[in-house]
């Protein structure tokens, strides 16, 4: 999931926010596809489902192989919550979407493309963001965008599909 020496990050891993925005991008694509979806609910939906989707990486984290070799302290607890926080981090542009989308004069499902544009563009910025603080290439860092853009215009095209 993440690179670690010693027990400690080597660099800082935006893995998380790169999952955070494919899980924010499935969450709108699932509702806006079910219909009139009301913005608090999903807005509701998008921050709760990133907080249980983080709870469940940081039970992964910190009771996988780790359990077997050592019991985790309190600081490495609070370390593996402050390393998976990105997962909730990337929900929030998407809900700030659907929340100001009515500011922007959008209907329900105008906020649902406006909040799962903001998703996939997330997904591409923290991809991209991983490379470069990295070190890698301009042209690695171009490829993980493109790879990512291609992501999210899959998510696209399901909800395109879904929807009818």
């Amino acid at each position: 999931m993440s690179t670690r020496v010693t027990g400690h990050r080597a660099h800082a891993d935006y893995t998380g926010g790169v999952y955070g925005s494919m899980l924010a991008a499935s969450v709108v694509v699932g509702a806006g596809s079910l219909g009139s979806f009301p913005r608090a609910e999903l807005i509701l939906l998008l921050l709760v489902t990133s907080v249980v989707f983080w709870m469940a990486h940081v039970h992964a984290e910190l009771f996988g192989a780790r359990l077997a070799r050592h019991p985790p302290d309190r600081r490495v607890v609070l370390r593996v919550c402050r390393d998976e926080w990105p997962i909730v981090k990337a929900a929030v542009p998407p809900a700030v979407a659907v929340a100001v989308g009515p500011l922007l004069g959008l209907g329900v499902q105008g906020g649902v493309w406006l909040a799962l544009s903001v998703a996939v563009a997330g997904q591409v910025g923290w991809s991209v963001a991983a490379a470069h603080r990295a070190g890698a290439s301009p042209r690695l860092m171009a490829t993980t965008a493109s790879v990512n853009i291609v992501l999210g215009l899959l998510i696209v095209v399901v909800k395109i599909v879904a929807t009818h």
